[in-house]
């Protein structure tokens, strides 16, 4: 078979090319589309958020997704969140609050294994985990599930997180571009991806709902005292 009619066929990667993955989905922002293997978030493997700090603008970044996945009747789940979920904010970006389900956990091991449990059930479409200190091999534990799952799993990070190696196979840096008339802007990095590396950052307008996180933590209920959760209008589970 002569090399012309196998690049043809597709049946070899070309290194020059983002390299074919699995289903994605559409990130809501073209430009970011456009430099992600596929189109748009992977599934099935583990994306890091790098935030340089904390309320720049990171969720907003993923909303649009969520919002999509939601009202197409998929289940999201948020992992561990650091602030009570503002139910009418998340609303208004567009989010099925019927879709979405909080998760709480009072430690690191605790965390890892309900991700674990969620992505093999087979009924979560996404996974949001706030993990600030993840080890290799925690990454690696879940990277191995997030491999037999169809999930979009992506996980929020500290900057400095950048510095170590993790097996994720998207790895995106952000830093607070400013103030845009919707929202905030974004300069986003891509560390790590599919394929060849990125060459430029790329900003981003995102709209950035005000308190989607509540500056409230997300603390364990105290036996014999209500939820402090109860109003949020999300389903919490400890």
């Amino acid at each position: 078979m002569a090399l012309e009619e196998i690049l043809q066929r597709h049946l070899v990667w070309l290194g020059r090319s983002p390299q074919p993955a699995a289903p994605v989905v559409p990130t809501g922002f073209q430009v970011l589309d456009s430099e992600l293997p596929g189109g748009g978030w992977p599934t099935g493997a583990l994306t890091e958020v790098l935030g340089s700090q904390e309320g720049i603008g990171e969720l907003g970044l993923l909303l649009p997704a969520l919002a999509a996945l939601t009202w197409a009747g998929k289940r999201v789940v948020w992992l561990a969140p650091p602030h009570l979920p503002y139910a009418p904010a998340l609303a208004a970006a567009g989010i099925n609050l019927a879709q979405l389900v909080v998760v709480r956990a009072p430690g690191r091991r605790d965390a890892l294994w309900a991700a674990e449990q969620a992505l093999r059930s087979g009924c979560c479409h996404a996974l949001l985990g706030w993990l600030r200190r993840a080890s290799y091999d925690d990454l690696r534990r879940l990277a191995v599930a997030a491999g037999g799952s169809s999930a979009l799993i992506a996980l929020f990070r500290p900057r400095e997180a950048a510095a170590e190696s993790s097996p994720a196979c998207l790895r995106l840096a952000l830093e607070a571009g400013g103030d845009a008339s919707e929202g905030t802007t974004l300069t986003v990095r891509i560390l790590k991806r599919r394929g060849m590396p990125a060459a430029a950052p790329l900003r981003l307008a995102v709209k950035r709902p005000v308190h989607a996180l509540a500056r409230s933590p997300l603390s364990l209920p105290v036996a014999g005292r209500p939820r402090a959760d109860r109003g949020v209008g999300l389903p919490v589970h400890a």
